[in-house]
Order: structure tokens, then C-alpha cells, then sequence
């Protein structure tokens, strides 16, 4: 059953530059591996099953090499980027190199994680606890905050042991929301 919060406060976007450069980087070594290994399978063996194996490697390769002008072109329309399809692509093309299936087995785990680490930062508050969506999920319950703000853009909460959590919103909010949001946060530390 999926809960519903009284509130839920969407943080300004961060940069997944680091992310992005870390799924290309790993499709480059894939990249190189695979046209390296078919290269010297069809160069030095003739059999049809290493044939074969090599010619899969190089389509896996092809099929990279597109999902990245995908995820190229979407960044350029200011759309977020996802690079899982081709870590997907990736990792099948390391279960065929012979000894390459630890290496398949990074490659599945970065190609679920993509997605998660990328989601918008967002803060749920209900009258029970807030809730930062992040990996793994934070709650706090309403016991151990002794303030919560949003003013001028940014909410700031005040937890008991003098820890202070303040984090930038990502679009403006109206004096309006502001004041009933506030108003909320009171009622439920009293």
C-alpha cells in the first residue's frame, strides 16, 4: 500500500555529471574489450562458435554505441539521461568473454542502481514523520525534530541532537503555502 503525505517538498536538482561519467567510463572499457576480443577471436580462430561469439560482440557493441547518442541526444533537450540499456548491453556482451562474468555482474548491478541514485530529491511530511526519499530512505519522527521552516526557497529542519538539515527547494513557493506549511510543521512538533 502506497502512503500518502500531507506534504511533499521537491529539492533543487543536482548534477549527475559524476553518474554520467562513471556509466560512459564503463562503457568505454566495454566497448574497447568487446572490439578488442572480436578482433583477435576472428583473427586468430576460425571456428563457427568463436565466430559467432565475436560477431555477438561486436552487435552488443553497435547497440552501446547507439543508446549512448540516445542518452547523448536527450541530455542536449535538457532531458535526464539514463544509461541503463546500454550497461544492460554491456553486461551481456561480458557474460560472452570467457572469465567475464564477475564483470557482467558489476555492470547488472550498476545498471539497476542508475535509476534510483537519479530520482529528485524530495522531503514527504506527514503527521507522523518526514521522510527523505534518498538510498537508503531517512525518517524522522516528530519526536526528534524541534523545528521545521521553509522560508526564502530553502526548508530547514532542526533536529534535537543540534543536527541541522537544510536543503534548497526547487522552485519558488507562494507566502500562502509557505505560511499553511509552516503552520503544519507547528501543530505536530507541539
Amino acid at each position: 500500500m502506497v502512503k500518502t503525505y500531507d506534504y511533499i517538498i521537491v529539492l533543487k536538482k543536482k548534477s549527475f555529471e559524476l553518474i554520467d561519467n562513471v556509466s560512459k567510463l564503463m562503457l568505454l572499457l566495454a566497448l574497447a574489450a568487446f572490439i578488442f576480443d572480436s578482433y583477435a577471436t576472428l583473427m586468430l580462430h576460425n571456428t563457427k562458435l568463436e565466430a559467432s561469439s565475436a560477431y555477438l560482440l561486436l552487435t552488443v557493441s553497435v547497440m552501446i554505441i547507439g543508446w549512448w547518442i540516445f542518452c547523448t541526444n536527450q541530455l542536449k533537450r535538457g532531458i535526464i539521461p539514463y544509461f541503463r540499456f546500454a550497461l544492460m548491453f554491456a553486461a551481456w556482451g561480458w557474460f560472452v568473454v570467457p572469465s567475464g562474468q564477475l564483470i557482467a555482474l558489476i555492470y547488472i548491478v550498476a545498471c539497476f542502481l542508475e535509476k534510483p541514485v537519479k530520482v529528485p530529491a524530495e522531503i514527504a511530511f506527514d503527521s507522523e514523520e518526514i521522510v527523505f526519499n534518498s538510498i537508503p530512505k531517512k525518517r524522522y519522527g516528530w519526536s526528534v525534530i524541534s523545528n521545521v521552516v521553509l522560508k526564502d526557497g530553502l526548508v530547514t529542519i532542526d533536529l534535537k541532537d543540534n543536527t541541522l538539515i537544510q536543503k534548497e527547494v526547487n522552485e519558488p513557493v507562494s507566502k500562502e503555502i509557505e505560511n499553511e506549511f509552516n503552520a503544519f510543521c507547528k501543530e505536530q512538533i507541539l
